[in-house]
């Protein structure tokens, strides 16, 4: 089995985890490549490991999985990097809530023994996609959302929806967040947002601090094809694609968002939940009239 390793190198526990990830892995005589971005962590390092460090297309090459040591936000580096590959991604959360994260540090020796002995399961994830008429030749891809918003300006603006070619509903506010399931425990959630489970065959639609108490987010099938016109007085508006791709439009702005052609595949435990995740990391349920 081959790993391909990528890192974020500002999380301060990064070194730590790479040592024991590399130290497991060579223990156990296992293939791997590391970003060379990696390099400062790794070129005191005696062995292999400063001999192994590769472009990220070179690590993808022919990886089995892809282990990700940061948060959240390296996890969606990884997933942009991997593309259509399919790579399976196993997440280390170094950061603060790591919800896409599998591990912490202090479980990485367990899990690679566990992930030899084939004891782990693999999930896909829904990715969508969206294309504008401002930039006809680029399709930008997200595994959390599709964020339109103001961009620098206070103004609200209007952004008229429409599903499968019906117009839905106008939304007056800030702006709206086409997100996967995945996406539902991010910026949706914070604006009101269901909560998705991982495997929902849907997209959401959700207003950014809407003007009306009638604009309400929506769930729609996977399969529909979502194209907002966003009207408003700004010079500019901003999409953005898991908070990593952005593009600047001109009012009226017109996007369309549908399901994309690929998915993403996450490497989780056998022995925890979905459910297990939201307790954990949202303390899901929890009241405090009778916590403790």
């Amino acid at each position: 089995m081959k790993f391909a390793i990528f890192g974020n190198v500002e999380k301060p526990g990064l070194k730590g985890a790479l040592m024991v990830l590399l130290t497991r892995l060579e223990h156990s005589g296992m293939e791997y490549a590391l970003d060379d971005a990696l390099a400062p962590m790794v070129a005191e390092c005696a062995g292999p490991a400063p001999a192994r460090l590769r472009s990220r297309e070179a690590c993808l090459d022919g990886a089995d999985m892809l282990v990700a040591l940061g948060g959240d936000g390296t996890i969606l580096a990884a997933a942009r990097a991997v593309g259509r590959r399919g790579t399976p991604i196993l997440g280390v959360n170094l950061g603060k809530l790591g919800f896409l994260a599998e591990l912490a540090p202090e479980e990485i020796e367990k899990a690679v023994g566990d992930i030899l002995a084939n004891k782990y399961i693999v999930e896909e994830r829904l990715v969508i996609e969206a294309v504008s008429t401002a930039f006809p030749s680029r399709v930008i891809h997200a595994v959390n959302d599709i964020v339109l918003d103001k961009s620098r300006s206070s103004r609200v603006i209007d952004i008229e929806t429409h599903i499968d070619g019906a117009f839905a509903v106008t939304y007056r506010g800030d702006g709206v967040i086409i997100s996967t399931p995945t996406g539902s425990t991010a910026y949706a959630l914070s604006n009101g947002g269901p909560i998705v489970t991982p495997g929902s065959d849907v997209i959401g639609i959700t207003p950014i601090s809407p003007h009306t108490l009638s604009g309400r987010p929506l769930i729609v099938p996977a399969s529909s094809v979502i194209r907002i016109v966003a009207h408003a007085e700004n010079e500019e508006l901003l999409l953005a694609a898991d908070g990593q791709e952005e593009a600047f439009l001109r009012p009226p702005a017109e996007v369309t968002v549908r399901k994309a052609d690929y998915t993403v595949s996450l490497v989780k435990r056998t022995d925890r939940s979905y459910f297990d995740l939201l307790r954990a990391k949202l303390h899901w349920g929890r009241d405090a009239r009778t916590s403790g």
